[in-house]
């Protein structure tokens, strides 16, 4: 699957897609490694989808003591920030999601206009010289489905979509994503939970 992050799948031709858009977990989905989890989508189309979950942490991990792994100065990073859980796809592979003020030519992909991902070591080394993007995480792993598994998932009532925005995806506050995700489109989060436990 890996080709199919930077093979810019999604055309002005294609239907609707969900590029650019995030899923909320319903409760009771299933899979506890989506559970209340808020994922936002870099790529779709029918060959199947690629995201990043944006509120969920991986555990015991530091951006500082990552850099410190890789080798790069983290005088210009806030080396307290965690590294996200992207997803369960790769969990060895590091992806960046970042503000579109960064591209650098065959290893960033282009989203939106608020956001875009990079999978190679430079963006932390550009950052690290300064040339960087204003607002990133670093996230291990991604969450991958193939082609028509997510519409089939959206379908059985897995996922809600909704629009993102710069807070969702770049706030440090990843513990409330998911509630102001679903408030964000009018849901009341105590209703949907109490709704999925009497299901």
């Amino acid at each position: 699957m890996g080709k199919l992050i930077f093979d810019g799948m999604t055309t002005p031709d294609d239907p609707v897609r969900l590029k650019g858009k995030i899923l909320i977990a319903m409760p009771g989905m299933g899979d506890p490694r989506f559970d209340k989890s808020v994922v936002f989508i870099c790529d779709h189309s029918e060959a199947g989808a690629m995201g990043l979950i944006v509120n969920k942490t991986a555990p015991d991990l530091s951006l500082g003591e990552l850099l410190d792994q890789l080798s790069i100065n983290g005088d210009r990073f806030d080396t307290a920030q965690t590294v996200h859980f992207g997803g369960p796809v790769e969990t060895n592979r590091g992806f960046v999601l970042h503000s579109p003020d960064y591209y650098r030519k065959g290893s960033t992909l282009r989203v939106n206009a608020l956001a875009s991902m990079t999978a190679s070591l430079e963006v932390l080394q550009d950052t690290a010289e300064g040339a960087g993007p204003k607002s990133f995480f670093l996230a291990l792993g991604y969450s991958g489905w193939g082609g028509g598994q997510l519409e089939d998932e959206i379908g059985q009532n897995g996922w809600l979509t909704g629009e993102a925005s710069d807070e969702i995806l770049f706030s440090r506050e990843n513990e409330g994503k998911w509630t102001q995700a679903l408030k964000g489109m009018g849901v009341d989060p105590l209703l949907l939970s109490a709704a999925a436990g009497h299901a």
